[in-house]
Parts: structure tokens; C-alpha cells; sequence
């Protein structure tokens, strides 16, 4: 029996247009196996079903065929198993930081004093200090994220699943909450499914980087990364991956 923590297998999916009866193909017999406290990271061409993976993965979205298993548990919907991040921060703009951080615990009848315990340590894990009444409207995108990150790993996930959550930051906060994201992952050690449309972050972050085919999306290689923390982008073996990787998405650009 396998003993990594997450088990995609033979994951198909496929949406029928209402008007045209039009069948699109999104993913076909994806397999992957995520180990405990493993970074992987998704990319691959616009299209070819990073995001729906990820959503089938999270319980969202309902996979055509095929199961997706966490410790050889069969997924049939979502839970507080798995935490998801998206691009866009989706936080309650009428709850402070400290709100939408406990809001899972929240919904889970956690009691408040647990859930205050449970707040405090991870505005220090994400670096908040300082800001817990404050509202979403009166933080920059860097500590959206922050609290985002904070509120999915709030119920305590074996699986962190994170939807291009640094893609709408400008260049330097998103270098700097790469950073962040190592740090917090080597403190709480959680499996992570990262999706992503830049290789550099890949390649910076991943134990793993998977590259998908154009649409319908299973996989085309799997690039072990092999390069020791913290990394530097301007080191050969980070360029030479970088580029290999790069070339290898290029291929599936031009089959399009």
C-alpha cells in the first residue's frame, strides 16, 4: 500500500455546455501521489485544468471519473482536511483579521477561547502581529494573503491547496511572500498543492514542480527539483531548471 498522504488517481473530468451540448475535456486520467510535508507545485498552459484539479482535490468540484484519497480515505466533498488559498483572498470584509482567521473553527463549534489560542499563534506564524482588529479593507495585498493563509491553515489541514495565491501581488511583495510561505511551511510542515503560472516560482518553491499537457490536462513530466533552501535564482542549477522546465511548457503551447 501506498504511504503518501495524498493519492490522485485516474482523475478525468469533462463540462457539456447547456445551449450547445459542446463537451469539454478538462482533465484526463490525472495520477499523482503527494508525500506528507511535500511542496508540489502545478503548471502548465492556460487551460489545462490546474485550477479544476485543484477544486476536485479541495471537494468543490465533482471529478467525471476517477478518486482522489487522503490517507486512503476516499474525498467526497470538502473539510477542514483540506485548507485552500485562492488568487483573490476571498476574506469577510466585515470581520477583522482575528474574525476571519477563526471563522473555520468558527463553523466547526470550536469554543471561543480555543479559537482566540488558535488565532494568536497563527497571526504570529503569518506576521500580524499588530494588526488584529483591522479590517480587510485597511490591509495591502501582501497581508490579505497573510490572513488568508493564517484562516486555511486555521483548522489544522493535512493538505494546504493554494490557487495562484501570490498571482495579483506586485513583484517584490510576491518574492516576499514566497519567503513567507517557506517559512511558515518549514515551521508547520503541512503537504502543499501549488498552483502557479510562473516557473521561477515554481522552481523557488517545489520540492517537486509538475508540468500538465495542454487541455485535457494529465501530466507530462515531473521535475524533482534536488535544490537545497533557501535558493538562489541566479545559480545555474536554478536557471538550468527554470529553462528545462520553461521548454518543456513551450511544447504544449505550440500543440495548441
Amino acid at each position: 500500500m501506498s504511504t503518501a498522504k495524498l493519492i490522485i488517481e485516474k482523475i478525468s473530468k469533462s463540462f457539456s455546455e447547456k445551449k450547445s451540448g459542446k463537451v469539454t475535456h478538462a482533465l484526463q486520467d490525472f495520477n499523482l501521489e503527494v508525500g506528507a510535508g511535500e511542496f508540489v507545485v502545478l503548471v502548465g498552459p492556460s487551460g489545462c485544468g490546474k485550477t479544476t484539479l485543484l477544486k476536485i482535490v479541495a471537494g468543490l468540484e465533482t471529478a467525471t471519473s476517477g478518486s482522489v484519497f487522503l490517507d486512503h480515505k476516499q474525498v467526497s466533498g470538502p473539510g477542514p482536511e483540506r485548507g485552500l488559498v485562492f488568487q483573490d483572498f476571498a476574506l469577510f470584509p466585515w470581520r477583522d483579521v482575528t474574525g476571519n482567521i477563526v471563522f473555520g473553527p468558527e463553523v466547526l463549534k470550536v469554543p471561543l477561547p480555543e479559537r482566540l489560542k488558535m488565532a494568536e499563534r497563527y497571526i504570529g506564524l503569518v506576521g500580524l502581529g499588530g494588526s488584529e482588529r483591522k479590517y480587510p479593507a485597511e490591509l495591502s495585498g501582501g497581508m490579505k494573503q497573510r490572513v488568508a493563509i493564517a484562516r486555511a491553515l486555521s483548522n489544522n489541514p493535512d493538505v494546504l491547496l493554494m490557487d495562484e495565491p501570490f498571482g495579483s501581488l506586485d513583484a517584490q511583495t510576491r518574492n516576499l511572500m514566497q519567503n513567507e510561505l517557506l517559512r511558515i511551511w518549514g515551521e508547520d510542515r503541512k503537504a502543499i498543492i501549488f498552483v502557479t503560472h510562473s516557473v521561477e516560482e515554481a522552481v523557488y518553491l517545489a520540492d517537486r514542480v509538475v508540468v500538465m499537457t495542454a487541455g485535457p490536462g494529465t501530466i507530462k513530466n515531473i521535475y524533482p527539483i534536488g535544490l537545497s533552501y533557501p535558493r538562489h535564482r541566479a545559480d545555474h542549477g536554478f536557471i538550468s531548471l527554470r529553462e528545462k522546465i520553461t521548454a518543456c511548457i513551450a511544447e504544449e503551447v505550440k500543440i495548441i
